[in-house]
């Protein structure tokens, strides 16, 4: 059975860069390829940003057994340390400040068990 669990990061991002571009290194990581049918084949999971200036706050969200909880964290972390990502729409590179494993919040338990089901 899938768990889903939260990863917090800040980064400084580039003044001009793209601040859906570090979701998108997680999901490349994750899956791939940005561009995917049906789930991710390693772990369902949502990336949401909040910039402020030239700091974004990215937060994901994802569902694995309790077991692959390390490796899936890591390779969010891998894809946010990366600091780098050429997309369609031109490269974005980013500084990771810090980041850290978090609880799901009350508001994000709906969503959060679509993604155990893997929707």
């Amino acid at each position: 059975m899938r768990t889903t669990y939260a990863h917090d990061a800040l980064l400084v991002l580039d003044p001009d860069g793209d601040e859906r571009a570090p979701g998108a290194a997680v999901t490349l990581e994750l899956c791939g390829s940005w561009e995917h049918l049906g789930t991710c084949p390693v772990a369902p999971h949502h990336t949401a940003t909040q910039r402020d200036g030239d700091e974004v706050g990215v937060r994901v969200l994802f569902a694995v057994e309790s077991e692959q909880e390390g490796s899936v964290r890591a390779r969010v972390v891998d894809a946010l340390s990366s600091g780098h990502l050429a997309g369609p729409e031109g490269a974005t590179r980013w500084r990771l400040v810090r980041h850290a494993g978090s609880e799901v919040r009350v508001d994000e338990q709906e969503h959060a068990a679509r993604l155990a089901q893997g929707s």
